[in-house]
């Protein structure tokens, strides 16, 4: 386990383009820290395998490469949030894709007096391209063949959301073309980390 150094925040939120390495990034960190992950993409992929009618919508929404509403998404947020204690520690993966969604865990954590540190992975559009190519090979994510329009929800949302924890001072940018253990330890030197 290692312990912080300099940061106060106890709340982590990776971003990025789809095949960022958000996940691998938040298990490594998890990994080294002890800290749970509390995962998105993972939430929304077991609920679309519900035959229910969210689970069914949601599966449709997936597969089609579309972020889910903003409402679903900040609800599994909020759920996770008001089940922490004062002073536990969390990494969120892969939430904070749209603007409201930004709006809201800033005023939720601003309103707690919960420090946060968002994460962005950059990597450029040519990398996600090649990433999720390898991923849908190993993976078999359906999502992964609809890069085009999960790049376009990028642009149309998650960019400006980005902006929204850059303009409040949260925002971390690291680099994402790297190997992910390099990627890990650029990570954990910027969040403070021993």
């Amino acid at each position: 386990m290692v312990e912080l150094k300099g940061m106060d925040t106890r709340t982590i939120f990776f971003v990025g383009k789809p095949g960022c390495g958000k996940g691998t990034q938040a298990k490594l960190l998890a990994e080294k820290t002890g800290w749970p992950i509390v995962s998105a993409g993972k939430q929304f992929r077991a609920m679309a395998t519900e035959d229910t009618p969210v689970g069914r919508k949601v599966k449709i929404e997936n597969d089609a490469g579309f972020l889910q509403p903003h409402w679903l998404a900040m609800y599994l947020y909020l759920k996770a949030l008001f089940a922490l204690t004062l002073d536990a520690s969390v990494i969120f993966d892969g939430f904070n894709r749209k603007v409201p969604e930004a709006e809201l865990v800033v005023s939720s954590l601003t309103w707690l007096g919960r420090p946060f540190t968002v994460v962005n992975l950059a990597i450029s559009d040519e990398e996600v391209y090649r990433r999720l190519a390898v991923r849908k090979e190993i993976e078999s994510r359906v999502d992964d063949s609809v890069v085009k329009e999960r790049l376009k929800e990028y642009y149309t949302h998650t960019a400006d959301a980005i902006d929204i924890f850059r303009r409040v001072g949260s925002l971390i940018e690291v680099n994402g073309e790297q190997p992910p253990e390099k990627i890990a330890i650029d990570v954990r030197t910027a969040l403070g980390f021993a």
